[in-house]
C-alpha cells in the first residue's frame, strides 16, 4: 500500500483511479480501460513532476521521514556483503537504534554504522524510532576505535530525528556520550564518510557525521533541531514548523551552498520511496566515489583535513 503525504493528495487520487480503473478490467475481461488508465498514468507522472519540481523545506522533512523510504537496514543488506553485526557497548547493553558492525564494500573490508527506525510498529519501537540512547553512541565510538585499530575505512549512515531525549538516557550521560562519539570521529586516522539517508536530526546526527566527507539525499535534511522543536522554542507554537523549516536551512541544497555538505545525491522521481533500489544504488556508487578520493591518504592526512572541514565552517561569513 502507498502512503501519499498530504501536499500529494491530488496525486492520491489520480492513481488511485487507475488503479481502480484496472482493477475493474482485471474483474471483467471484456471492460477496455487501458488506454483510460494510461492516460491517467501521464497525467500522474506530470503532476508528480510539478509537485516536486520546487519542494519548499517543510515538505523536504516530509518525505526525508516517509515510512517507505530505504533504511539503514535496507541499504546495508543491498550494498555490502559479509555484514557481521557487533552489539553491545561494553558497558551497559545493545542500543537496537544503532547498527553496526564489519562488512565488505565493494569487496574491501569497512566498518558500518547507522541508525535504524524500523519499517513497522513492531521494529520502529525495537529501533526507538532511529532515537539512540547513550549505549548507542558508545558502541559506535567502540566500532570506530576498532576499525581505527586494523585501518578499517569507516561508513556512516544517518538517519535519526535525534537523540533520544528519555530520563534514563540523560542519567546514563546522553550528552557526554553524543560528544565522545563526536570527538572520536575527529580523531580516527581512516577515511569517514557520511551519508544522512533521511532525517539528520541534532547532535544525534552530528556525532556519526563528523566526517571527511558528508554526502546528502536529495530530499534529506540535516538540522541542529527539528523544525517542530524550533517553533516551539521560538514561537511556543509547534505549528509554525513552516517557518522554521525555512529559517533553519536544512535542505541538502542548502548545506551543499554553506560547505556543510560536500555532495547531495540525486533521488528518483518522487523521492527514495518510489524506486527504492534506485536510490540505494545511488548511493552506493557516492560512496566509492568519496572513499576513492581518499585513496593512498595517510592517516595524519585524513584527521588534519576532517579537522579543518569543520574548522573552516562559518569562516566566510566571519570574514564578511
Amino acid at each position: 500500500m502507498t502512503h501519499y503525504l498530504d501536499f500529494e493528495k491530488p496525486l492520491a487520487e489520480i492513481e488511485g483511479k487507475a488503479e481502480e480503473l484496472r482493477a475493474m478490467a482485471r474483474k471483467n475481461e471484456e471492460m477496455h480501460v487501458e488506454d483510460e488508465a494510461a492516460a491517467l498514468d501521464r497525467k500522474a507522472d506530470d503532476l508528480l513532476k510539478d509537485l516536486y519540481k520546487k519542494l519548499t523545506p517543510w515538505r523536504k522533512c516530509q518525505v526525508a521521514r516517509h515510512p517507505d523510504r530505504p533504511h539503514c537496514k535496507d541499504y546495508i543488506d543491498a550494498l555490502f556483503t559479509e555484514y557481521t553485526p557487533l552489539a553491545g557497548d561494553r558497558g551497559f547493553a545493545d542500543d537496537h537504534a544503532v547498527m553496526g558492525g564489519l562488512a565488505r564494500f565493494n569487496d574491501k573490508p569497512v566498518v558500518v554504522i547507522g541508525h535504524e527506525k524500523g519499517n513497522d510498529t513492531q521494529s520502529r519501537i525495537e529501533r526507538n524510532f532511529g532515537m539512540a540512547r547513550p549505549e548507542g553512541y558508545r558502541k559506535a565510538i567502540r566500532l570506530m576505535e576498532m576499525a581505527d585499530k586494523f585501518g578499517l575505512p569507516v561508513i556512516t549512515l544517518v538517519d535519526t530525528p535525534g537523540a533520544y531525549p528519555g530520563k534514563g538516557a540523560e542519567e546514563r550521560g546522553q550528552s557526554e556520550a553524543i560528544a565522545r562519539s563526536t570527538e572520536k570521529c575527529l580523531q580516527i586516522g581512516v577515511p569517514l564518510v557520511t551519508v544522512i539517508i533521511g532525517e539528520g536530526g541534532s547532535g544525534g546526527a552530528v556525532a556519526f557525521a563528523t566526517a571527511n566527507r558528508v554526502a546528502m539525499l536529495e530530499h534529506s535534511v540535516y538540522s541542529v533541531i527539528s523544525p517542530e522543536g524550533c517553533a516551539s522554542i521560538l514561537w511556543k507554537d509547534a505549528e509554525k514548523m513552516r517557518e522554521a523549516a525555512e529559517a533553519l536551512r536544512l535542505t541538502a541544497q542548502d548545506l551543499l551552498k554553506l560547505g556543510v555538505a560536500d555532495k547531495v545525491i540525486p533521488e528518483p522521481l518522487g523521492g527514495a520511496h518510489r524506486a527504492p533500489a534506485d536510490a540505494i544504488d545511488a548511493v552506493g556508487k557516492n560512496i566509492a566515489a568519496l572513499l576513492e578520493e581518499m585513496d593512498g591518504m595517510k592517516p595524519a592526512e585524513l584527521i588534519k583535513a576532517r579537522r579543518q572541514k569543520f574548522l573552516s565552517m562559518g569562516s566566510k561569513g566571519l570574514a564578511a
